[in-house]
């Protein structure tokens, strides 16, 4: 296999290849290394490809028998690698804890080569850091991948592996993915165990998950990835069966609800509005029945409840310096985290009952409101891919929080509500702008119900099929 065949496969054909013997895992590691060494000083999204890449650990078995995987730099950890989070403040940190997340990556053939960037702390939707600079769009790279898996959408995108981890608290996997042309599942609260360190985190909002480009590999990663793990706070209703299993059942009638109007202060571009439009009748045609959806929160309470969030972080920070030996200044902390950091040491701890109560609230709320429907059809934002820099880096040194936050979600405020609810959610490369930038389109279900999910998103996918839209940088093209 040489390296142009190699970045037409998606994870389960590598795999299948692996598992009949025309290809070894070691080769594909050694085409990922290719990979990344073709495209990776362009694009800045791999941070540390690991020396070790062709002989780590992995199942020589399993749905993604042999294939080459990157981990986020934050969230799920892998002992006794470097886990620096985007942050001069834990420069040099290697964790000391095998999450849940990777030892099932192990057991279903993955290996983890690398490690791809973050901004820092996972706090923005835009991949800057001081740490490590910044992460380009294969489609453009005058644009952002997005954040706060904006490298491993990169990376992906660009052909080095192709799926890798990644982790959502507000659209960190939906966004970047919409902008960078690929499939990514935010699953439900509880489908996908954090543990053991973190389980359940951030109030809940936080879920781990993949990118990945196409419905099968995102089917395959749910069987690799879910089920529940001894500390889990709760265990989610559990499926009937595999969801590769639900690629070849029929889909069913089902209740649409549209979103085609902003729900929070940032217009929809024309072209991603016809986006939606155009799914909304495909859908139809499908046989769906579909209305019209009115935004079924207020945007504030979600920019409050992140705030108080933030808030709640500078106790740990503060815990996580001392056991740096650092101090939490200009030189370990990003602008605007610092400002982050000064507000959230003067509020009380108490701040936490407030943002239980005020994420209940907004859990009902949108329940209410969205109860009549199946699943929702929503833009993944409100924009294509910005341009680097602005309003929306960790960098930028006169932005306030406040405005930081509501600059944040407000270009894509049918994302981080869903974290709150909990609800499974979807964003498909469905369309291109006019420049041949990608446009994602959002699929949300009912909580417990990927299965769903994985039907729409396979008929989405056999009807505007993405898999021969490339951006302009990708390896092997040489």
């Amino acid at each position: 296999m040489n390296l142009k065949e190699y970045v037409e496969y998606d994870a389960t054909g590598l795999a299948s290849l692996v598992t009949k013997g025309e290809v070894t895992a070691v080769e594909l590691t050694r085409l990922a290394r290719q990979a990344h060494d073709e495209v990776n000083s362009r694009i800045n999204a791999v941070i540390e490809l690991y020396e070790d890449a062709e002989t780590v650990a992995g199942a020589d078995e399993g749905l993604f028998n042999g294939v080459p995987f990157l981990r986020k730099d934050i969230g799920a950890s892998e002992a006794g690698r470097l886990q620096e989070k985007g942050s001069r403040l834990f420069k040099g940190y290697r964790s000391n804890t095998d999450s849940f997340y990777f030892r099932r990556a192990r057991a279903a053939g993955l290996r983890t080569i690398g490690r791809t960037t973050t901004p820092e702390f996972g706090a923005s939707d835009m991949t800057e850091t001081i740490l490590n600079g910044i992460t380009r769009n294969p489609w453009d790279l005058n644009r952002s991948a997005g954040g706060s898996s904006g490298g491993a959408a990169a990376a992906v995108a660009a052909g080095i592996t192709p799926i890798a981890h990644g982790s959502d608290g507000g659209g960190s996997i939906r966004q970047p993915a919409a902008w960078c042309g690929l499939v990514a599942l935010n699953p439900s609260r509880g489908r996908i165990s954090s543990g053991p360190d973190r389980q359940d985190p951030l109030f809940g909002l936080s879920r781990h998950f993949v990118l990945c480009r196409t419905v099968r590999d995102m089917a395959a990663a749910l069987d690799v990835f879910s089920g529940p793990e001894l500390g889990d706070p709760f265990i989610i209703v559990q499926p009937n069966r595999p969801y590769l299993d639900e690629i070849s059942r029929p889909t069913g009638h089902l209740r649409v609800g549209v979103a085609k109007t902003k729900w929070g202060p940032v217009d929809l571009e024309p072209e991603v509005l016809r986006a939606v439009e155009a799914t909304a009748s495909l859908l139809e045609e499908m046989g769906h029945s579909v209305t019209d959806l009115e935004p079924p929160y207020n945007f504030q309470d979600f920019t409050n409840i992140r705030l108080s969030l933030s808030d709640l972080n500078a106790s740990t920070l503060e815990e996580s310096a001392r056991a740096m030996g650092r101090t939490l200044s200009a030189d370990t902390l990003e602008p605007v985290n610092l400002k982050f950091y000064e507000r959230g040491r003067s509020r009380s701890l108490s701040v936490s009952a407030e943002v239980h109560e005020a994420i209940r609230r907004m859990r009902v709320h949108v329940a209410e409101a969205i109860s009549a429907y199946d699943i929702l059809l929503t833009p993944t934002t409100s924009t294509v891919a910005r341009c680097h820099g602005g309003i929306y880096a960790l960098t930028n040194e006169v932005v306030s929080p406040e405005d930081f936050l509501e600059a944040e979600y407000g270009a894509a405020p049918h994302l981080g509500v869903f974290n709150v609810t909990g609800q499974p959610s979807v964003s498909l490369p469905l369309a291109q702008s006019a420049d041949g930038l990608p446009i994602g389109i959002h699929i949300v279900g009912r909580f417990g119900d990927e299965g769903t999910l994985v039907r729409v998103a396979r008929d989405l996918e056999e009807a505007r099929p993405w898999k021969h839209h490339r951006p302009a940088l990708r390896a092997g093209k040489s």
